[in-house]
């Protein structure tokens, strides 16, 4: 940022056209953080403008700042003003100073590691600061190997259950897609479906926040969840089962009063083949039951299909046909 940015900025919010954000930026400046008792108030116009050339001067090697210009307030103006529009001043001289070298850090992003499971599998990995993250078939999941900094972040393709360890002075951050979900020390699960354009953050201990870019959509605590569509960016918050959703990482696939149309979009996922239905009446059938997720697929649908009164079939090209008459 410039002296011109600067005081154009002042101007804008001295003349009264600057833009609500900047007039916001400014004015929750002053009433958080001016001292009317500080040494500021005790200074002159002259000592006021040297303290802040000597800062700007200070600050200037490492805020690449291009114009070295001093911002001089026109002497019409009434004292207050003069006063607003020093401390609006510092304001964005310690913008720069604080968040430029925030923003440096940016570039220099560290290095991470992606870690790719493949569909019809299932891993574990533990991070530097002992959180434990479990991810889900056809997932991927990029860390640092060390966070450095006072964040730790990391980015989500796909689904994973996060056991994050407790760090008052550096929350985690997880990005998935648009979604920002940012924690202290929790348990949660967070889902990114490519085909619906959705991210779903459902809550197993503790507290979440879950954002869209800078956009708060709310915080969750233990069985909420937050689905927000990417398309449209409509979200909404919902009380769950959180143990149901993160049923995954169990050793069983749960079937606890589901259609079988809803049985066989798990086995899908599972096993990453095409099953499809010949009578939609059969997709309609509602049964309770759990099968160990090492077995065969040919064996758990033998056992639901029987379940269902249906028979299936697979194909040359792989793809399972499941057929019967329904259920009553």
């Amino acid at each position: 940022m410039s002296r011109n940015d600067i005081a154009g900025l002042l101007d804008r919010y001295l003349d009264g056209t600057a833009l609500p954000d900047e007039v916001e930026r400014v004015e929750t400046w002053l009433n958080d953080y001016q001292d009317p008792a500080g040494e500021w108030q005790l200074m002159d116009k002259n000592s006021r403008e040297q303290w802040l050339a000597h800062l700007f001067k200070e600050i200037e090697p490492d805020a690449d700042v291009i114009d070295t210009k001093v911002v001089v307030m026109q002497p019409k103006r009434k004292i207050w003003r003069s006063m607003v529009a020093a401390a609006a001043a510092i304001l964005v001289f310690f913008m720069i100073y604080y968040l430029w070298p925030a923003n440096q850090g940016n570039t220099n992003t560290p290095q991470l590691t992606a870690l790719n499971v493949p569909a019809g599998q299932k891993t574990q990995v533990t991070l530097a600061d002992g959180s434990k993250i479990w991810i889900n078939s056809a997932s991927q999941l990029k860390y640092p190997k060390v966070f450095a900094g006072k964040t730790r972040e990391v980015y989500l393709t796909g689904e994973a259950y996060f056991d994050i360890q407790h760090d008052a002075t550096k929350p985690f951050i997880i990005h998935t897609g648009k979604v920002i979900t940012t924690v202290l020390g929790t348990a949660f699960d967070i889902k990114q479906d490519m085909h619906l354009h959705t991210v779903v953050v459902t809550v197993t201990r503790g507290k979440v926040s879950v954002a869209n870019g800078s956009h708060g959509l709310g915080v969750i605590t233990p069985n909420q969840q937050i689905s927000f569509n990417e398309v449209s960016h409509q979200h909404s918050q919902n009380n769950v089962n959180a143990e149901q959703v993160i049923a995954w990482q169990e050793d069983y696939i749960h079937f606890n009063d589901i259609t079988f149309a809803d049985a066989v979009a798990q086995l899908q996922k599972r096993f990453n083949v095409k099953i499809s239905f010949t009578n939609e009446n059969v997709k309609k059938c509602r049964f309770t039951g759990s099968a160990l997720k090492e077995e065969k697929l040919d064996k758990i649908l033998k056992v639901i299909c029987a379940f269902n009164n249906a028979t299936y079939q697979t194909k040359e090209n792989g793809n399972i046909v499941i057929d019967g008459p329904g259920c009553n």
